[in-house]
């Protein structure tokens, strides 16, 4: 007869995911899972399976509950007031945890070896399905005639991720909301019209 878990996993799942979004996948060990999590070893394999699977499932995780403004953002009325609302949000995500700033997903994929080619190729599709929601988007807001028929809602999208993408980076590398902010209002006031 098995051991009932003698952790709470919700919790060891957050403390993991904390870890993977301050450190990335590869700059993060099991020493540094364990300690976090106050899980041994031999339990989070049990429960998550090896490094990869927990990492996927501390994304799914990240996603679900921290990327959550995402689907918020592609409602509003205007594509002006859906880039601003990602923007300003994704703002205050990469600078709301002073002890993982940036993203989870850009941090994660910067540096990847060889071995963590399945990861990187997670994060790089998860960005994408991203991208392709905000060009979906911008079509739509092209087609209403919210949006200049001259804009390339592929470029535009493109655009946005990228300053998203930057955003990240330079939370991570001590950006505080006030530069990000700086950022958004710049980005915003180059909006084709």
């Amino acid at each position: 007869m098995g051991r009932n878990r003698e952790f709470d996993v919700e919790k060891a799942l957050n403390a993991a995911l904390g870890v993977f979004w301050s450190k990335g996948y590869e700059g993060t060990s099991y020493s540094d899972l364990t300690k976090a999590t106050g899980v041994e070893r031999p339990a989070l394999y049990s429960a998550f399976g090896n490094k990869e699977a927990l990492f996927l499932r501390a994304l799914d995780h990240y996603y679900t509950h921290y990327l959550d403004f995402f689907p918020a953002a592609l409602a509003q009325p205007t594509a002006k007031a859906v880039a601003a609302s990602v923007l300003r949000a994704a703002a205050d995500l990469h600078t709301r945890y002073p002890e993982h700033t940036g993203c989870l997903g850009i941090n994660g994929a910067l540096a990847c070896s060889d071995d963590a080619q399945p990861i990187q190729k997670a994060l790089i599709a998860a960005r994408e399905d991203g991208e392709t929601q905000l060009r979906e988007r911008f079509e739509r807001a092209k087609a209403e005639g919210d949006l200049p028929q001259t804009v390339d809602c592929a470029a535009l999208a493109a655009f946005i991720c990228a300053v998203l993408h930057g955003m990240a980076i330079q939370a991570k590398a001590g950006f505080g909301r006030d530069k990000l902010e700086a950022i958004i209002n710049q980005t915003l006031a180059g909006w084709p019209s």
